[in-house]
């Protein structure tokens, strides 16, 4: 036995990190959930320089979770881009505390867009990286595909870019001081 004190470990990967994201058809929420778990977890190992994810109101996303929190904190450091488009962002902070706090400490590499006036079934509900999409046909029921295919990342790229250039204007501030 030691008499040594024992220090804090460090906030690593977990350990079910897959080795490599899924392709192909997901049909549950749950499957989604754990998807966009995955994909954080991805972008920290591999290094993801730009991270978008889009949806109407990100109330099935997993952004409140501690895991998730911590793997954006890993994620951030760097030269980093993250980039969030939301019909509005009312479940954002009423249900994501950790991820409002996140947002608000990592201000700098984060654009947020928000388009009021479309309507929530037109929203794309889509997680984006440079190196593998995952995108909800259906968000009610949760079902999707995935993959890493450059014509589907492309494609995901210029439907999100119309979006964030075209209909939607700036929305939820890192912090809501007044002058």
């Amino acid at each position: 036995m030691s008499d040594t004190p024992s220090s804090p470990v460090p906030p690593t990967l977990p350990p079910t990190v897959p080795l490599s994201l899924p392709s192909g058809r997901f049909s549950s929420r749950e499957d989604f959930r754990q998807m966009v778990r995955d994909a954080l977890a991805t972008a920290v190992r591999d290094g993801w320089q730009e991270i978008v994810i889009s949806d109407a109101n990100f109330h099935d996303w997993p952004l409140g979770e501690r895991s998730v929190a911590e793997l954006l904190q890993e994620w951030a450091h760097g030269s980093r881009r993250f980039t969030m488009l939301a019909g509005n962002f009312d479940d954002v902070i009423r249900r994501h505390a950790r991820f409002v706090r996140w947002r608000g400490t990592w201000d700098h590499i984060i654009t947020c867009r928000r388009s009021a006036s479309a309507d929530p079934l037109d929203i794309p509900s889509v997680l984006w990286s440079p190196h593998w999409v995952m995108h909800r046909l259906d968000p009610e029921r949760s079902v999707g595909v995935t993959g890493p295919e450059p014509d589907r990342r492309v494609l995901l790229r210029e439907t999100l870019n119309e979006w964030l250039r075209g209909k939607s204007t700036p929305g939820f501030p890192a912090s809501t001081l007044g002058l």
